[in-house]
């Protein structure tokens, strides 16, 4: 078993050196690199489609979507990430002149993944939320309907739930909606979670 002294830590710039240069993307976090798991057709499925319905309404405004290879870099925490769907209202800002890692995103959308789910809801949120930028933050489950809508009130974040394929998400921050039918268009479910819907 290794110790601790044994296993490789990067700084920020040999991680971004690397990672310029891979064929899969990783995170990064205290000197650590992680490799991102591949995605399930249901997870590219829903983050396709919530990436076009948003586009679609951005389009001739001043405001940017990205869909998951856009990095993201939170500054107070050190954290390197690719969030599923990302937009930026404004003038986007990014770390360095190749424009490859964002600092300022308004809404962080993320799909939920069976090994992914605990830290997207928990640390990874706790990551996002010191995004002075961020407004909103939206979890989107894979395996049954629901939509999970956090936004920033103050110093609170909010949170409403939506269950029903009638539902709309209204994301005020950038002034888009995009009803649960359009997010889960062309996702099947078992007969139970069809059932409640």
């Amino acid at each position: 078993m290794a110790s601790a002294a044994q296993i490789p830590r990067y700084t920020p710039a040999e991680y971004l050196a690397l990672e310029r240069k891979a064929d899969f993307k990783s995170e990064y976090y205290k000197g650590h690199i992680t490799a991102m798991a591949g995605a399930s057709r249901e997870h590219n499925v829903i983050a396709g489609n919530l990436f076009r319905k948003i586009g679609n309404q951005l389009e001739g405004r001043p405001r940017e979507s990205y869909i998951s290879d856009m990095r993201v870099f939170i500054e107070r925490t050190g954290l390197y990430t690719y969030p599923d769907v990302v937009v930026v209202c404004g003038e986007a800002q990014f770390e360095d002149d190749e424009r490859d890692t964002l600092l300022n995103p308004t809404m962080i959308a993320e799909v939920l993944s069976p090994t992914t789910e605990s830290y997207d809801r928990g640390k990874k949120f706790g990551h996002y939320r010191q995004l002075n930028s961020l407004r909103e933050y939206v979890l989107v489950a894979q395996d049954e309907v629901l939509v999970e809508h956090y936004i920033r009130q103050g110093d609170h974040w909010v949170l409403t739930e939506f269950r029903n394929l009638d539902d709309r998400l209204r994301l005020t921050s950038i002034d888009c909606e995009v009803s649960l039918r359009e997010i889960y268009a062309r996702v099947e479910f078992g007969t139970e979670e069809a059932a409640g819907t």
